[in-house]
């Protein structure tokens, strides 16, 4: 019973003295993916939730960005509903990417992967 006590009060005076607000954690968001391993495969932002934008990676963790080839709409997606299809256009097809949530502080973390087919 007095372990309980103690161990509530130090858990209490951490977050009165606000050292809970250090306690970082990773970005997060939703996002749905159509047409995985399919030519033509589309990535939708559903819920920001803790990051600031979401983008798309490929397998060597370097950005797609919009003016690639075979990209449609804007990179980094910054607002739900937001929406962006890759086709096999060029290198993409039969490449591997990761979706990646990018948080206030630039911290990141992969919410999924998917692929594009070759034709």
């Amino acid at each position: 019973m007095v372990a309980i006590t103690v161990i509530l009060a130090a858990v209490v005076g951490t977050f009165v003295l606000g050292l809970g607000d250090q306690i970082g954690g990773s970005a997060t968001a939703g996002v749905t993916v159509d047409g995985d391993n399919t030519t033509d495969v589309t990535v939708t932002l559903t819920n920001l939730g803790t990051a600031e934008s979401v983008k798309i990676v490929d397998s060597n963790g370097t950005s797609i960005n919009t003016g690639d080839t075979g990209v449609t709409k804007n990179l980094p997606m910054n607002s739900t509903g937001a929406s962006v299809t890759l086709d096999d256009t060029t290198t993409l097809g039969g490449n591997s990417y990761n979706i990646v949530a990018v948080g206030p502080g630039g911290e990141q973390s992969v919410l999924r992967s998917f692929q594009v087919a070759s034709p």
